[in-house]
């Protein structure tokens, strides 16, 4: 009984990014890869410190956080899932900041011939027709989330619904598209602008969601190399970096 507790514990530890032993741990959402490793180079450029970056659906994420995973600083893809955390008590709610903005795109492969207006009532199932449209899980999910709500206020969800292919993350989605095994995808427009085999057909009003918000902030473990990085993002040379990308900054 003690072998198999020992081997379900280094299971558990495998499954779990470095300690802070090798930097500090940051648990962000999968939408994030590709700035949030700039600046996290650019950071180490400065102070020599190495972050080490853990990317998946925020939900996750933050499920990984409750059981014990050693991550200092979270940055979700949504407020409800920070929101999750702080009511456990896992975060130092004087940190929490929104970090950044984004936008909710319909995408297609980058050889689509397909042009499609976003509108009430649009034909978006008739335009999926055989094939699929891709999405991070509606019910877990931000990104999933906020095109389920998008889809609703347009009247579209139920029609489209049952050629819905769930993916466990953006990013996850992104590729089904990229790789031609959906017709259509739903991703924020940082996704699209990131990935040269899809296009924008169009972005949702964001009238038809909540707001895409980035909420970060330190957990109850954060080293202070950890609040320095999360001071770093806050700064000017950061944000130059996920302005490049395509995030905004929140209105206040």
């Amino acid at each position: 009984m003690k072998f198999l507790i020992a081997c379900l514990i280094a299971a558990l530890m495998a499954a779990f990014p470095a300690r802070a032993a090798d930097g500090p741990v940051v648990f962000a959402a999968a939408s994030l890869k590709g700035p949030l490793d700039e600046a996290a180079a650019a950071f180490k450029a400065e102070t020599g410190t190495t972050i080490v970056i853990s990317y998946a659906g925020s939900n996750a994420l933050a499920r990984q956080i409750e059981q014990g995973a050693p991550a200092e600083l979270f940055i979700s893809a949504d407020t409800d899932w920070m929101d999750y955390v702080a009511q456990k008590d896992l975060i130092a709610a004087d940190t929490r900041v929104d970090l950044l903005s984004n936008a909710l795109a319909l995408i297609a492969p980058a050889d689509s011939a397909t042009t499609l207006e976003i509108a009430d009532g649009f034909d978006l199932s008739g335009a999926v027709g055989e094939s699929k449209l891709a999405l991070a899980d509606p019910d877990a999910v931000p990104a999933g989330k906020y095109a389920k709500a998008a889809l609703s206020a347009l009247g579209v969800w139920d029609a489209v619904q049952p050629k819905v292919a769930r993916a466990e993350n953006v990013r996850a989605a992104l590729a089904l598209v990229a790789r031609g095994e959906a017709a259509f995808g739903i991703v924020y427009v940082t996704d699209a602008m990131a990935e040269p085999k899809v296009k924008a057909v169009g972005v949702f009003p964001a009238a038809t969601h909540d707001p895409i918000l980035y909420p970060a902030a330190l957990t109850r473990t954060a080293t202070p190399e950890a609040a320095a990085f999360l001071t770093f993002l806050k700064g000017a040379a950061a944000g130059a970096i996920f302005a490049k990308a395509g995030f905004g900054k929140p209105a206040h």
